[in-house]
């Protein structure tokens, strides 16, 4: 069966009884048992008040945000964001079991995360589950914000956000989540859209609506020229100033539909849409892409009436790494945060300041600990490239600034990883159509989560005995597949080398020069490891290296390789101007094949989530992404050849090992494996999380 890692009382899990308290083993996901307990502190009840006929257990005063419970108004929320897939899947299945919800909620309150953020209608077990824990632990409810994503991204195609079914389906869609958090919605699932029978309120625990998703700029930009003449809206709920955009109206007006439909369950909420520094309102003179400057969309254009009491706020996706500015604005560069330049803190800084008149939240933020990297970016906080302590470090430091620089709330982004998530520098190298069954390390995009998503391998796919022999440099060798690496443990011979190469076949048609020191022609990716030094490089031949997929890199530029051969490499930024100084910037590559060693065990608290090689007296144990022997599916078993830019793939018949050192080249033998529809994985907390949770329990106190 699927993986769910969670220890203990799984009946009580998918029943329908009251939940047990927090500390029950029934909740105990992997890795809960190293993080002790938050102690209780006051209470954080919901204590709603009552404005115009209106509930409001949310509200916003100027620049707080206010969080009404019995231990006081809660200005600051530390949250996270959930997705609703799991591997195997795509958004829109409703996959999440809920056994899942209820133990994820706990791993949530034992974090000390207040907030949960969803970007769209769950199925009905995400509010009965959230309901039953928090009327199980009422002084420590887990209050949640609900999202509301557009129908799809015609607007886009059609330059026009004011198209009429674009439109008139997003306006069902609010009205239908409105109706499912006052459990009164009752639907049949289509495609990308869950069904069922919602008949759990949790308007009590319902802090605040976000709607929409990261607008297209130059979409937006055209809508805004196509609807120039647009009126500036006035609703009963939420109107527009008078310098208002068209992009900035249609939003109100949005709004006021969800006011409307929420107003008639008795209750108000703050409101907000998705923004990010892409379109966000301040200028940025120094941003080489002009597409990250193009358009402005305000929310201080956006605000409510006094018919609705909870308000509104300001809410963005803003990460440390991206965009470009971050790194060349003076005034970023050279802002002050504890005695040091920070970037990041600037630009929060800058934002609050220019929503004077409402809280400021930061509702998607953090760094993922992967291998893949696709953005440098300033203190080291880069677009992957972490350890999940690492990641985990940084991710509690970003939340204590957020509230150091007085913004209303910071959610981590994201609760799990997620598979089927792509990036632009890995994405032309995978086959789109089943990303979802098989994890990368290479794209930073599926390692966000503070929980880990660990594949497992089908239950049958045991290990494969490739060699047993009295051979040299290995006598014996095993193999196993998961959906995520090639696993080889060897044991050397008594002789150890200092250095070898451990070589992949995976295309018999593929061949050419052999490395240096072996007479092999047929491999088409390497390790080469250092065994005294400890360190390592994966190549990749030339016919199959995947950066000519969509980059042109000079050679000069690429890291040194044999002939015929190139280093894994991935690029995390293209050559750009800077504007303001016309500065020209050479691209920057990340050398994503360097092979670190050491553990990669979960239960060691010296392990660095990215090694993937280890020597240990005479075993040798290695773990080999699929990405860097060229798969562009592995549970299909096709490798990406890139012809002509584009991706082609190959069935690659399995993967044939060989072992080199000292000259000598030893067969080993060839990795099989049936293909695979449906993935297995185990549940974890990352390593470090207890480093997030000290955080949250600070910024609450």
């Amino acid at each position: 069966m699927i993986g769910v890692f969670v220890l203990g009382l799984c009946l009580l899990l998918a029943g329908g009884t009251a939940a047990p308290a927090l500390t029950s083993p029934a909740f105990l996901i992997a890795g809960m048992r190293e993080i002790p307990s938050p102690p209780l502190g006051t209470s954080w009840a919901p204590a709603p008040r009552t404005a115009d006929g209106l509930k409001m257990v949310a509200s916003t005063d100027g620049q707080d945000f206010q969080l009404h419970t019995a231990g006081g108004d809660r200005t600051f929320l530390p949250g996270v964001d959930l997705g609703d897939t799991t591997p195997g899947h795509l958004p829109g299945e409703g996959a999440i079991s809920a056994a899942q919800y209820r133990a994820w909620f706990a791993a949530m309150s034992w974090l000390g995360l207040r907030v949960v953020r969803i970007y769209e209608i769950h199925p009905p077990a995400f509010y009965e589950q959230l309901a039953a824990w928090n009327q199980a632990n009422p002084e420590r409810p887990l209050y949640f914000v609900q999202g509301v994503r557009l129908p799809d991204e015609t607007y886009v195609k059609k330059r026009n956000l004011f198209d009429k079914p674009f439109t008139d389906a997003f306006r069902r869609e609010l009205q239908a989540a409105a109706k499912a958090v006052s459990g009164d919605l009752t639907r049949q699932a289509t495609f990308g859209q869950v069904g069922g029978a919602w008949t759990t309120d949790v308007t009590p625990w319902l802090a605040g609506w976000i709607i929409g998703r990261e607008i297209d700029p130059g979409a937006a930009a055209a809508s805004d020229r196509r609807n120039a003449s647009a009126p500036r809206f006035t609703g009963r709920y939420f109107r527009n100033t008078p310098k208002s955009t068209p992009t900035e109206r249609w939003l109100a007006a949005r709004m006021n539909d969800l006011a409307g439909y929420v107003a008639k369950h008795g209750v108000s909420q703050p409101i907000a849409f998705v923004n990010w520094p892409t379109t966000d309102p301040l200028r940025h003179p120094q941003e080489p892409l002009p597409q990250e400057d193009l358009l402005p969309i305000d929310a201080n254009h956006v605000l409510p009436t006094a018919d609705w009491p909870a308000g509104t706020f300001a809410s963005y996706h803003a990460y440390p790494f991206y965009p470009d500015f971050l790194r060349h604005e003076p005034a970023l560069i050279n802002y002050d945060y504890e005695g040091h330049s920070d970037p990041y803190a600037g630009y929060l800084a800058d934002l609050r300041r220019h929503h004077a008149t409402m809280p400021t939240l930061i509702t998607e933020f953090g760094v993922p600990s992967s291998i893949g990297s696709a953005h440098n970016a300033p203190l080291g906080r880069s677009q992957g490239d972490h350890s999940e302590q690492d990641a985990m470090r940084i991710n509690a430091e970003l939340l204590r600034m957020m509230k150091d620089q007085k913004l209303g709330g910071g959610f981590v982004y994201s609760w799990a990883d997620e598979w089927y998530r792509y990036t632009w520098n890995t994405a032309g190298q995978q086959d789109p159509a089943r990303r979802q069954l098989w994890h990368d390390p290479l794209t930073n995009e599926q390692h966000f989560g503070l929980l880990a998503m660990d594949a497992d391998g089908a239950p049958d796919a045991g290990e494969q005995r490739l060699l047993d022999s009295d051979g040299w440099p290995a006598r014996e060798v095993t193999a196993r597949v998961d959906e995520e690496y090639l696993r080889l443990t060897a044991k050397l011979g008594d002789s150890k080398p200092g250095s070898m190469m451990v070589s992949f076949d995976v295309l018999p048609g593929v061949s050419g020069a052999p490395m240096p020191g072996s007479s092999d022609r047929r491999p088409d990716a390497v390790l080469a490891l250092n065994l005294v030094g400890q360190s390592g490089q994966a190549y990749v031949r030339n016919q199959l290296d995947p950066m000519r997929l969509d980059f042109t890199v000079p050679a000069a530029d690429r890291g040194p390789a044999p002939n015929g051969w190139k280093p894994f490499e991935l690029v995390v930024n293209r050559a750009l101007t800077v504007p303001g100084t016309g500065a020209k910037l050479p691209v920057e590559l990340q050398n994503a094949g360097r092979l670190r060693h050491g553990s990669w065990d979960p239960a060691d608290d010296q392990a660095d989530s990215r090694a993937l090689w280890q020597i240990d007296g005479d075993d040798l144990t290695v773990r080999v992404p699929w990405a860097l022997l060229g798969f562009a599916d592995p549970s299909a078993r096709r490798v990406g050849v890139p012809k002509n830019g584009k991706l082609t793939t190959q069935v690659s018949p399995g993967v044939t090992v060989s072992f080199t050192a000292s000259g000598t080249d030893q067969a080993v033998g060839q990795v099989r494996w049936s293909n695979w529809n449906r993935p297995y994985y185990t549940e974890r907390l990352k390593q470090g999380a207890a480093e997030l949770r000290d955080a949250a329990l600070v910024v609450t106190s």
